[in-house]
């Protein structure tokens, strides 16, 4: 039995299905996760000793690679001063300052610890500026895990929500409008039926929990112009493209202001962190300047708050994410053609350094197009590229990442071992 069956089935003793996230667990794609021990520039070893190229990147938070060393070092100065104080600290202004700095859309910005409470406050925070309930999301979206977030669509364009998971009363839910991703007439029925009702959009500005899925040009711009005219909150999602996709995040790539944005992964370096922030007018709204509380024990905790430093200071520099984007353009380019050669239903697409592949022939452009792909080949697939040492997400349905530590020999082996699987 290797170490690796051994450790999940401990695991299974005391934690429920042996993870403490779900998509841990391979349920989607089946067989026993590995457990990893250690992690160095772009590779992973599990229990077993076994190296793998690595495209999870912990979600997304690792953009320079695993233990990168100036990282590390700003982890081990903060911590030997404390753990923690439960008290203001002068990094977290600094680390203010800089988001500030990096995106025109945050006049401020509060530190909290993690994404799901990051969107949860932003959306009690566009609720209690606005006075209004309703909210706007898109299926396939994922925001974390608060009640109001887990809900999916039923049938029809207009469809207002029921939960998604056990736990969440209806009543929650039925503030939540559902909507599909890249539809522009459905968003715009939803402002007409719901006219100075709705207090938010909130938005994965390049979908990553459905895989990667690109939004229209049409579709951007109609969500600030429906927000706009109506009165309502743009809130743009970026825990997972916040400056992973670019330097300006998402936003910057869309040419578009949001009223509020969600921050992690990234921003935390591999640490506990994220933030949400905004227009001046509406973070005056948060407690202790206004009504809407929020507060949170470890918001702003020392050592993330430098692990967080040390990357955005390293990834600002001058061509860093352009040589990101070109590493994650060889992967998928060299995808695609291997696909083509093979006659294989298979594409790649992305965007900097977040990438998507697909048993399908085309990317898809929504949910309902993604769950048309070929989930059963893409288990197959990464099941096969697993055992020969690369690394993808365990779901058809989750996007994979690119670091600036994945090397040119690195991305030519994943696309020479996808080739030979692809051919078979």
């Amino acid at each position: 039995m290797s170490r690796n069956t051994e450790l999940f089935q401990a695991a299974c003793k005391h934690i429920p299905g042996g993870v403490n996230s779900p998509v841990r667990a391979f349920g989607s794609v089946g067989g026993t996760p590995p457990f990893i021990a250690r992690g160095e520039g772009a590779y992973v070893w599990d229990a077993d000793g076994k190296r793998y190229i690595d495209y999870v990147g912990s979600w997304g938070p690792l953009i320079l690679g695993h233990a990168h060393p100036q990282v590390i070092e700003a982890v081990i100065q903060a911590a030997q001063n404390g753990l923690s104080f439960g008290a203001p600290t002068a990094a977290e202004i600094e680390l203010a300052d800089l988001l500030c700095d990096l995106l025109p859309a945050l006049d401020q910005v509060r530190l909290v610890s993690s994404g799901t409470e990051a969107t949860m406050s932003a959306i009690r925070l566009a609720r209690g500026f606005t006075g209004r309930d309703k909210l706007i999301k898109f299926e396939g979206c994922y925001h974390g895990h608060a009640d109001s977030l887990l809900v999916k669509a039923g049938s029809g364009l207009l469809t207002f929500g029921n939960p998604s998971s056990a736990g969440v009363p209806a009543a929650v839910a039925a503030d939540t409008i559902v909507l599909p991703y890249n539809d522009v007439a459905a968003l715009e029925a939803a402002f007409a039926e719901n006219k100075g009702k709705i207090a938010a959009i909130i938005v994965e500005p390049f979908a990553g929990n459905m895989n990667l899925v690109k939004p229209s040009a049409e579709f951007v711009a109609a969500m600030r112009q429906l927000t706009q005219d109506d009165g309502a909150v743009l809130i743009y999602d970026e825990v997972m493209t916040g400056f992973r996709v670019g330097l300006g995040c998402a936003q910057g790539l869309h040419g578009v202001t949001p009223d509020l944005v969600t921050l992690g992964k990234v921003v935390g370096g591999g640490m506990p962190l994220a933030a949400f922030g905004g227009r001046a007018d509406i973070m005056a709204k948060l407690a202790p300047l206004g009504p809407v509380y929020q507060a949170g024990t470890l918001s702003g905790n020392p050592v993330a708050v430098a692990a967080g430093l040390a990357t955005l200071k390293l990834i600002r520099q001058p061509g860093f994410f352009e040589k990101l984007t070109t590493q994650t353009s060889k992967l998928v380019d060299g995808l695609n053609k291997v696909a083509k050669e093979a006659a294989e239903t298979f594409c790649a697409q992305s965007v900097g350094g977040m990438f998507g592949v697909y048993f399908s022939a085309t990317p898809p452009q929504s949910f309902a197009e993604v769950m048309a792909s070929d989930r059963n080949r893409f288990n197959a697939f990464f099941h096969a590229m697993m055992d020969e040492g690369v690394y993808l997400a365990p779901s058809a349905f989750e996007a994979g990442f690119v670091s600036a530590a994945h090397t040119d020999e690195d991305i030519q082996i994943t696309i020479s071992t996808a080739a030979e699987l692809l051919s078979k």
